[in-house]
């Protein structure tokens, strides 16, 4: 079985996808934090294609950064002073070639995530 990546974001305070949020993949080798690329989720809450695809998987430490304080601005979230939620960074390993899903549940409060399927 060959390896990938998705995530999927719900905005769960508006029960609904949450759509034209960005999001950026790093790979973590010890202290070295390397961008692989940046997306933005469609209008279901998913990204258009795979945020690692087969082809470029690899095992190892990886960084999901969700900006979620842009995503609540352009959804007219009031924002605090400094907002509470702004950046979300999820940290993850990825130990076997296998589907990795990584989902964010998000309110302008709080967030949770898992390992989906």
């Amino acid at each position: 079985m060959t390896g990938y990546l998705t995530t999927h974001v719900l905005d769960t305070a508006r029960g609904c996808p949450a759509a034209g949020m960005r999001i950026e993949l790093f790979r973590i080798d010890g202290t070295t934090r390397a961008h692989i690329r940046t997306l933005e989720t469609n209008q279901d809450g998913r990204t258009d294609r795979q945020i690692l695809p087969e082809d470029e998987f690899a095992t190892g430490e990886y960084e999901l950064v969700f900006h979620a304080g842009e995503y609540l601005d352009a959804n007219g979230t009031p924002p605090g002073a400094p907002r509470f939620l702004n950046i979300i960074p999820i940290r993850f390993g990825m130990a076997h070639a296998s589907h990795y899903h990584v989902p964010l549940l998000l309110s302008p409060f709080g967030y949770s995530t898992y390992r989906g399927s």
